[in-house]
């Protein structure tokens, strides 16, 4: 299996700026991880342009180069499709009338999707000319601020889904203070502290192995809880927590990608953040206007109505932000930038250093040194390909001007 980064998932910034867009979480999962689990296969690469050659995270697969063999499934990465293992086997599979997945049959050149505007459909005719398809059932992500939008629903699904998994065990209402009746799983090696509220009356709630639920905390489902992941009290609800994060505080409606700290009082919500994030004590996003209107968000196309009442703060990979930092509704910051102090605009270039705009520019070994220690603290080395990667990103830095 190979996934596949079109052109518009290459446009889903901040993100896009530092991972292919498989390595999102969406959901509970990362959408590879999702495509797994449906097909029972793994990754062995993904396609996303040459801006990812270096890219190495954890389980990640590599950018391919060459020639795509015969038999890989090609996916496309902005499809999240639903956790049900496939049972009919298939050439081309469809998910809300769009080719999600194709069969190749005859090798293909990676070249070929070097620039994201080869389409499955046509991909799909190549192949297989008049084609039959099986359907999955799924979302698919046509804007970044998808993620949030399809948080609740995907949620619900996954952690129903996940929670049938062997060792998995649901929790007796007897023991923990449980309100609701779409229950609590745990995996061996997650633990609840008493004076826990696990509030599962909206969705149900999954802790993954050495996931910590620390006293003075109120959970509330559905809420997807990484492996090694402390919270350490506060409310937290309707939220996607990546492996290896602290959280604290008020957090509603929100993805962590993992590894990332919210370790102190302040509110997040309808926000995502990347990898290796560091919310300052007290920072704050803004996910309502006053004027209850609709949010614009930053894109590279321009600012866009998303249609949605609530959005918080996009935090790309590595934002640091100083303590009692406020952020506006819909805002972008861009990956790498380490903001203090004064309120940002509504979008902040990579790589942006200071305490209000203009910003300086972050020097390149002064990010390297701060990532490298971030990393370090959680037991991570920055490789090689990992560091020639960031350098690539720095160099390649957008402006919204």
């Amino acid at each position: 299996m190979i996934c596949y980064d079109d052109a518009r998932a290459r446009t889903f910034q901040p993100f896009a700026h530092t991972r292919p867009w498989s390595e999102m979480r969406v959901g509970a999962l990362l959408v590879r991880e999702r495509w797994q689990h449906v097909l029972g296969a793994s990754a062995t690469g993904f396609l996303s342009g040459d801006a990812h050659a270096h890219f190495q995270e954890f389980a990640s697969p590599i950018a391919m180069s060459g020639e795509i063999p015969a038999g890989t499934t090609l996916v496309n990465s902005r499809c999240a499709v639903h956790l049900k293992e496939v049972t009919e086997r298939a050439l081309v599979y469809v998910c809300r009338d769009r080719v999600a997945a194709v069969l190749l049959v005859q090798p293909v050149p990676a070249s070929r999707f070097a620039s994201g505007s080869l389409s499955l459909e046509e991909l799909a005719r190549e192949q297989h000319g008049d084609f039959a398809s099986a359907t999955l059932d799924g979302l698919w992500c046509d804007d970044v601020w998808d993620v949030t939008r399809a948080l609740g629903e995907l949620l619900a699904a996954d952690i129903m889904a996940l929670g049938v998994a062997p060792g998995v065990e649901r929790v007796d209402a007897r023991q923990h203070t449980v309100l609701g009746e779409h229950g609590v799983w745990l995996h061996p090696g997650a633990r609840v502290e008493p004076q826990v509220v696990l509030d599962t009356t909206a969705g149900p709630i999954l802790l993954c192995d050495g996931a910590l639920i620390q006293a003075f905390t109120r959970l509330v489902g559905p809420c997807y809880v990484g492996a090694h992941t402390t919270i350490s009290g506060g409310r937290v609800a309707n939220s996607a927590f990546g492996e290896q994060c602290k959280v604290n505080g008020e957090v509603s409606s929100t993805v962590f990608i993992g590894h990332a700290n919210k370790g102190h009082d302040g509110f997040v919500g309808h926000s995502v953040l990347g990898r290796w994030v560091n919310l300052g004590a007290g920072t704050t996003t803004s996910n309502l206007k006053n004027t209850y209107g609709t949010v614009a968000l930053w894109t590279p196309e321009g600012q866009r109505d998303t249609g949605l009442q609530f959005l918080g703060t996009m935090f790309g990979d590595h934002v640091k932000t100083g303590i009692g930092l406020r952020l506006t509704t819909g805002c972008v910051i861009g990956a790498g930038a380490n903001v203090v102090n004064q309120m940002p605009p509504k979008v902040v270039m990579p790589f942006a250093f200071g305490s209000g705009a203009p910003y300086e520019v972050y020097a390149a070994d002064k990010f390297m040194q701060t990532a490298t220690r971030v990393m370090l603290r959680r037991g991570v080395t920055l490789n090689e390909s990992m560091q020639q990667h960031l350098r690539d990103a720095y160099t390649r830095r957008w402006s919204a001007e």
